[in-house]
């Protein structure tokens, strides 16, 4: 017996980065230090109404990245991923306590199948995951972990 979906799924990672909220909210709109945690090359940093493209030299992708709306050290949203699949990337970023940064990722609007909207939610709630440890790890400690880099090691599996 297979299971019906009664809503589409989404991807939501939530982390305290222990940064004060312009400091966070830099680290994702400036590609000099995004690039310390995800993407390896961006075309530019993100701005309201404007499209960049990300790389990530080590899997020889890019992806374009329309960015829908900036408030300044409160929210990003993003569509990006291959026209007519895109899907939407929110980041909010409240203040806590004196000097910290409370960050909520959620991914949406992914389509397909019940077995791939889920299988896609899965994917990005682990992705985003990696990011949002490894831009805290560089933030508070200046350490590049390398998470997104070696999340899929060339020759271990196809991915």
């Amino acid at each position: 017996m297979q299971s019906q979906l009664t809503k589409p799924p989404v991807a939501k990672v939530e982390m305290l980065v222990r940064r004060p909220v312009p400091t966070v909210f830099a680290a994702f709109v400036d590609p000099a230090i995004t690039t310390r945690f995800w993407f390896t090359r961006s075309t530019g940093r993100l701005e309201a109404g404007e499209t960049v493209e990300w790389t990530w030299e080590m899997y020889g992708h890019t992806i374009l990245v329309k960015v829908e709306a900036i408030e300044p050290n409160r929210r990003i949203r993003i569509a990006w991923g291959p026209p007519g699949t895109e899907t939407t990337v929110e980041w909010s970023f409240i203040p806590y306590e004196e000097d910290a940064t409370f960050v909520t990722i959620v991914n949406s609007g992914f389509a397909g199948d019940a077995d791939e909207l889920v299988q896609q939610a899965l994917n990005s709630k682990g992705g985003f995951t990696w990011v949002l440890a490894g831009a805290k790890a560089w933030l508070e400690h200046g350490i590049e972990l390398n998470l997104v880099a070696d999340a899929f090691p060339k020759g271990l599996r196809e991915h």
